[in-house]
């Protein structure tokens, strides 16, 4: 069949939705935002919602934990459009700042990888195409990086103060 435009449609292959997992302590906060976004009408709070209701939660200690991504969680992930892998940290809305590598969970791609593993592909709507990302990796330490703006926030701050010396 052929558009009014006489163009082919592209046959475009979209993976299956993948098993969404949410932590126990991740999951009454996730809950409550989704659900106050989503009454507000923000498209983001709509679908994260609707990930949260099929998600299966476990016990903070579950064996496997380690490789769902959940708030705080460093994410390495890549999109079908040849865009070079990417790794940010997801965070709570309140958290983002300006730091470009965090992102909030109630953003498009902050609501799309909670809750996926290493290896999962998740199909969604963006920009007005169909994308798919790729978890290559889930970290739930910081990983080695050197931060592009300002220090970490876990850097204490300067002290000039060289400490105690004989006398």
């Amino acid at each position: 069949m052929r558009s009014p435009l006489g163009l082919e449609p592209k046959e475009c292959a979209v993976p299956p939705l993948p098993k969404i997992t949410l932590t126990a302590s991740d999951y009454p906060r996730l809950e409550k935002l989704a659900r106050t976004a989503a009454e507000q009408g923000d498209m983001d709070g709509v679908f994260l919602k609707g990930e949260i209701d099929r998600a299966e939660i476990v016990p903070d200690d579950a064996n496997d934990v380690e490789d769902i991504a959940t708030v705080g969680s460093w994410v390495t992930y890549w999109m079908n459009w040849g865009v070079p892998p990417r790794m940010l940290q997801l965070v709570w809305p309140e958290e983002r700042g300006t730091d470009p590598a965090r992102v909030s969970v109630l953003s498009s791609l902050g609501a799309v990888l909670i809750g996926l593993r290493t290896g999962d592909q998740m199909p969604y709507w963006f920009a007005g195409r169909l994308n798919v990302v790729t978890i290559r990796s889930v970290q739930r330490s910081q990983p080695n990086v050197i931060p592009l703006f300002g220090q970490p926030a876990s850097a204490a701050p300067y002290d000039d103060d060289p400490g105690p010396t004989a006398a």
